[in-house]
Formats: structure tokens, sequence, C-alpha cells
């Protein structure tokens, strides 16, 4: 076969060197446009996963690559005045010159082709070659010959970085935050040979402008960054090898995503490898991990199917497949690492306090979990949370952060673990019965430190479906007393109501009857804040004119009367998921033209009237949270930014908690699901608007609630489906980490001996 690699960066050169030495009977070459010793930026780092690999596809050039290399366990974090450090992350640096030689070198020796100071305009220039890697980097000239084809999706985002070199050697990864009169610095620094460490340094593009880098040449920004950062150059200079940039050297990063990778030109079979293909920010350091496993696992499928011609269609498929998950996961990872760099100044750095804001940056990538971090550093752990343990006020200050205490006004709730409010549509008249009771009951039993009842309708016409449950007549206000005195009485939990109106998503079918369908006979009708139908063929509901909106204040009014009567802890307003609170708040569902619609300011002034009643006679030392669709999911709609702007609104009036959903608002939605995909929204109202959150979605380990609690990211995880498949979830969970602490109903203490046992019998067998 003959094989072009058109660009000499790790990408073309491993995946050549690669083919060479699998069947040397490949004319393989390799084609770069600098000369041969020529490379430009500094150190470049990865994991030692991935130096396990290569030790397998070639040992050789893993060996040699080995010596080379600085590894170091330890990530060090110098912020306002203090010095942390934390091991066990295992990474290794190595100069990016220094693997080109290797590889270079390498591929010689195995007799590839090198072909140097050479410009590929197109893939047309090799007519003769069975298959052209295209790993000629970001600006691919390949690649945009075929946009059609490969369909790339190129972001340029809004930080600066430079990237410099110094002469001060570094024993960990070092990460350096400097606060100066037009925002924050941060330096990403490590050590890659034994005289030099590469030095990026990254700011907003407001305090670039702000501090006039924009008109500063190089020696101009190196003057400035080495002023800024004296205290940790100690002296030594940085150095540039980017003389051939124009201006001040500063630059955006681009991310890339391609919707394919592979085309058959007519003659020769075009594949992308590397940066051409996708990037990954320099925040967790995977641009080379990437290029490195895309040639290993282009060579893997080559070894599979077949080394023929006629076998390369199917192999870049295979190949494509397989990679594009682990891209997909790595690039994930690197796009919340590089959006924790890019807010770190408003959200976290004032925010924070030190030890807070190490964690947050340890597990800024969402690939670094609690128990992770224990792993890796068991002693930093176990300090950070007798820390948070302290400043939470909890008995025992070994506790981690999801089951410290959390206090909102005068309620103290035991953990920060939440049973989310979720329709179970069994309800007669609105009317709770036992079912309802046994089910919040098991749950509040289950270790949960507020278990909240599903939304509560506020009418007869405030429903979804004929089974919700309601809160508008004393008949149901005894039932509802029931189950909160039963949870007070048997449990620490505390009780939550959510009150809340339907609006156009009323009189619908229960769920298993097809959802969001609408009743095909006894509809109640329906009101929003337009006259706009959720589906096609819902009821059109009538546009509330003042009369409707003064009705439906006083109905939440009386249910509020009823649930602080009830004994309930925790009182929620529900204005999120396309329900009428909703429609008033999103640009997708209010076209009111009236005083009521139009900015955010209208468009919030009914929910906010609605709120304001509420708290009114809402007793005054219980807390109020309400739940938003921090985004629509749809272009058109609401936006994480809108979310922010609402929530200030609603902390304004009185609110204790933000309780950040999505979604839900339309169908015309497009979600992006994933671990925890909600929890952002939390982040981003807790730390930018200064307001306590609830996170939802998709948490589904204690694990995964600790790493947000612990870094700040919420102050409480709501837990949904977990908790429906199983009761006693924080209970299991906790005995999982060896957590014994939490409250089992005495009735019960035979069970938490055997699980506990069993636990341990399981770890001693697994030994």
């Amino acid at each position: 076969m003959r094989i072009v690699c058109v660009g000499g960066g790790p990408a073309g050169l491993y995946f050549g060197l690669l083919m060479k030495k699998l069947r040397p009977e490949h004319h393989v070459t390799v084609v770069e446009r600098n000369r041969p010793y020529d490379t430009f930026g500094w150190g470049v780092v990865f994991s030692d996963l991935t130096l396990d690999s290569m030790r397998a596809w070639d040992a050789e050039t893993a060996a040699e690559i080995e010596v080379a290399f600085n590894h170091w366990d330890d990530i060090e974090l110098l912020f306002k005045g203090t010095k942390q450090r934390t091991t066990g992350h295992g990474f290794v640096g190595i100069g990016r010159k220094k693997l080109l030689n290797i590889l270079q070198a390498r591929c010689e020796q195995l007799g590839v082709e090198l072909v140097f100071e050479t410009e590929v305009d197109s893939d047309l220039d090799y007519p003769d070659a069975d298959l052209i890697i295209a790993a000629d980097g970001i600006n691919s000239r390949i690649r945009d010959r075929y946009v059609d084809v490969f369909k790339p999706d190129l972001q340029v985002r809004p930080n600066r970085y430079i990237w410099f070199g110094t002469t001060k050697l570094y024993d960990a990864f070092t990460f350096d935050f400097r606060r100066t009169e037009h925002g924050w610095f941060q330096a990403h620094i490590y050590r890659f040979d034994d005289k030099t460490s590469t030095f990026i340094i990254e700011t907003t593009e407001e305090t670039f402008l702000a501090h006039g880098l924009d008109k500063a040449d190089q020696d101009e920004s190196i003057a400035f960054c080495e002023k800024l950062f004296a205290e940790t150059l100690e002296g030594a200079p940085l150095m540039t090898n980017a003389r051939h940039l124009r201006g001040s050297a500063w630059l955006n990063f681009n991310r890339l995503i391609c919707e394919r990778w592979s085309h058959f030109n007519g003659r020769s079979h075009v594949v992308l490898m590397g940066d051409a293909a996708h990037t990954a920010h320099f925040a967790i350091g995977s641009g080379t991990k990437l290029a490195i496993d895309d040639g290993i696992e282009l060579a893997r499928q080559f070894e599979r199917i077949g080394h023929a011609r006629e076998n390369i269609p199917a192999v870049l498929e295979a190949y494509e497949e397989i990679r594009r998950v682990d891209v997909a996961r790595i690039q994930n990872a690197a796009r919340n690492a590089m959006e924790w760099f890019e807010v770190v100044g408003r959200r976290y750095a004032d925010q924070l306090d030190p030890e807070q804001f190490m964690y947050s940056m340890l597990t800024r990538s969402q690939r670094i979990s609690h128990e992770n971090l224990r792993l890796r550093d068991k002693d930093w752990l176990e300090g950070f949370e007798h820390d948070f343990a302290h400043k939470a006020k909890a008995a025992n200050d070994s506790l981690p952060p999801a089951l410290t205490p959390f206090r909102a006004r005068g309620v103290t709730l035991s953990n920060r673990i939440v049973v989310s409010p979720m329709a179970m549509y069994s309800a007669t008249d609105g009317v709770p019965d036992d079912f309802h009771l046994v089910h919040l009951g098991a749950r509040a039993m289950g270790g949960a430190a507020l278990v909240f009842g599903e939304m509560t309708c506020v009418s007869p016409d405030a429903r979804i479906t004929p089974g919700c449950l309601g809160l508008w007549n004393d008949e149901q206000a005894a039932q509802w007393k029931r189950m909160v005195d039963f949870v007070h009485a048997q449990t620490p939990a505390k009780f939550g109501i959510q009150l809340g109106h339907a609006g156009r998503k009323g009189a619908t079918r229960v769920a298993w009857e097809g959802i969001d369908e609408p009743l095909a006979f006894d509809a109640w009708p329906l009101v929003s804040a337009s006259a706009l139908p959720y589906l096609a063929h819902s009821q059109t509901p009538k546009a509330m004119d003042r009369a409707d909106m003064d009705r439906v204040c006083d109905d939440f009014v009386a249910a509020t009367k009823r649930a602080a009567a009830t004994g309930a802890d925790w009182l929620e307003l529900h204005c999120a998921h396309g329900y009428l609170l909703s429609s008033f708040l999103s640009p997708l569902t209010n076209r009111r033209a009236d005083e009521y619609g139009g900015d955010h300011k209208a468009r919030a002034k009914f929910p906010l009237e609605i709120f304001r009643a509420m708290r009114a006679v809402w007793p005054a030392d219980r807390p109020m949270s309400v739940r938003l669709s921090c985004t629509d999911w749809n272009e058109a709609g609401n936006t994480p930014e809108d979310a922010e702007i609402f929530a200030r609104m609603f902390k304004d009036a009185g609110c204790d908690v933000i309780d950040c959903s999505a979604g839900q608002v339309t169908k015309d939605e497009a979600p992006v699901y994933g671990r925890m995909f909600q929890t952002p929204f939390s982040d981003k109202i807790r730390n930018e608007v200064g307001i306590a959150t609830i996170a939802v979605g998709a948490i589904s380990e204690l694990d995964q609630a600790n790493s947000i609690i612990a870094a700040g990211r919420a102050d409480l995880c709501a837990v949904a489906r977990p908790h429906l498949a199983d009761p006693a979830w924080l209970l299991h969970e906790a005995g999982k980490l060896g957590i014994a602490d939490l409250v089992w109903p005495k009735q019960y203490l035979s069970g938490k001996m055997q699980f506990e046992a069993n636990l341990q019998r399981a770890a001693t067998s697994a030994k």
C-alpha cells in the first residue's frame, strides 16, 4: 500500500512508523512543510496510560521517549497567597521538539520516507496514494478542501493565551493565579526537560484588552508577564519561539469537531487525524495523546481487518466508529476544563476559599471524582473533608461533603441529598392516599435529608393530569399533614411541598397512558401566558387576562397557607418545564404585547407577583426555593444567561435557593444529556448570582454528589430515578463508601448490619 502522511506532527509520524513496522512492504511517506528539526511551542504532556499504549505498539520508541520524559505526580496551586500541593496524578512531559526528533529518527530507522520543506496544497498532489493521512493540523488545507464532506465545526474560544518557555525548573504541574486591577491571569506551568519548563499564560478577552496587550509586541508581552509572575519565576526569564507570529503572539484556542473523518476522492482514501480532525484544550493536555491514539487505533484496525487496499473502506469505518467515542469523551472533559478557566475569574476566584478553589480546579474536567481523588491522595482529600465538615458545622468532621448539614433560614438539613419532586399520577381528586404516604415515607426513611412531594396543584384546573396531587381544599391538606407528621415522627428528614400550575400542559393523560397527550374527555379549560398549544393537537389555552392572574395568585396564596398549616419545612414554587409560570418566563411561549411580555423584567413580572404573595404568607423562618428551567435547549429560547437574570430577580424577592433544572418548555428542544448534565447551570447561578442552589439531572452516585458539593457547584443535590429504584438509595450509597454515620430506622438495624457485612465480604473476596 502507498501511504502518504501529510503533516509531520505526532499523528503523522507515529502512524507512519507503526504501519512500516507492521508491514515493511508498505511504502510510507511523511511530508512536512517545516525543516527537519523545526518545531514551535515548548513542552507537551500526556498521561501514563498513553505511554503504556506506546510500549505495547512500539517498545523501542516508547523506551527512547521514556528516557527523555519528565514524570511528575504532583499538582501545585498558587492562589491568594497560599501554596497547596496534591499528589498521585501521573503525568509525563516532554519537549515537543524532542518528541518529534525521536519519532523522526524511528521513522528513518524503519524505512519511512521523510520529506521536509514541502507545502501540500491538496490530497490530489499524490494521485498514486492508496491512503492519505491528513495530519496537517488545525488549519488543514485538505480538510478545508472537503468542507461539505467533513463538515468541520470550528469554534474560536474567548480566552487569550500565550505560550512561553522558562529556564526555571518546576517539580510539579503548577497553576499560578494572579489578580490584577482588570481581572485574573492564570499560568499553566510544567517542566519538560532538564533545562526548560512550559509557561502558558491565559486570561479573558476583557482583561487582555483592558491591559492593552492587543497593542503590545512580543517583547512587551514578555515584560508584562515577567512582572506579573515575578514571584513564581524568581528572576528566570520568559522565552518565546513564536517569532514567526506577528503582533503580540497572544492566541485564541480553536475548538474543532468534524462530523466525518474520511473521504474517497476518486483515487485515494483520505482520513483526518490529530488536530485536523479534533482539538482538545491544553487545560487537560490531551492534544498529543489524541494524535498518538489516532495513529494506534488506525493501525489496530488494519491489523484486525487486513492491510490490503480493498480493506481500506472497512478499516476507516471501524476506525472512525471507535475513535469517535473516545475522542468525544476526551473533548467533553477538555471542554469542561476549558470552560472552567474561561469563567474562573468571575465565578470562582473571588468567591471560593483557597481549599475549595483547589478542589474545584482538580475536578474541573469532571473526569476526576471525589473517590478518585481519594485514590490519588488520601491524605489531602481527608484534610479537605475535615475542613469542609468543620465549616459546615458537622458533628463528625470525617463526613464527606454531601453528608454534611446545610442550613437555610431556620431549617437545618442533616445532609445535602434531596428526593426530587417526581410525579406519580396516582391521586384521586388531588387527595394524597396511602400510596403517597408509603412512597414518600419510605424515601424519608432511606436517608435523604429533604423529601419533596410531587408538583402539587393549586386548583383543579391547575393539574397536569387527573391523577395529580392538589392542595386546594382541607381534605387534601389533612392528608398532607398526615405525611408530614409521619416523616417528622419517624425520620430525621424534612418535608418539602412544591406548588405549581400546569398551564398549557394541563388536561393530559397519566404518563403510562401517553405522556403529554390530551385527555379524550372530561378535559378542563387551560390558561397560559399566550394562546399557544403545547402539542399541535393539544388544547389551545386562553391567554391570561388580569382577572385570571388574580384568581391564580389567590390560589397559590391559599395553597401556601395550607402548606404552612401542614407543618411542611420547605416550600418550592415551580417556574420550570413549560408549566404556567415557566410559560411567562420563556420567549418561546410568551408572545404577549402587554406589561407581562417583552424583556426579562416584563416576562418575570407575573411569576414574581406569585412568589412575593407566597413569601408574605409563608413562615419567615422556613425557606422557599424556585425551580427554573435554566435553558430551553432551543436557540430561540432562554439560555443559562437568561436564567441567571431570573435567579437574581427571585433572590431579590426573598428566594433562598434556586432549583436548577432545564428544558421541557417546548417539544422543539435539543437537550444534551450526560452524567450530571444539568449541574453546570447550578454552578453558574450559585457562583455568579450568589445564591444557594440545588443541582439535578443524572446524579446517580454519592461520589458524584460529593464532587458537586465539594467543588461548590451546588449546595444540595436532588436525586430522582435512583430513589425510585431504591428508596434507601442514600443509606446504601453511604454503606458502599464505608460510611456508617447515617441514621437507619431502628426497625431496620439488623438489615444494616447484614448489608455492611455483605459489603465487607465482597470487598475481602475481591482482593
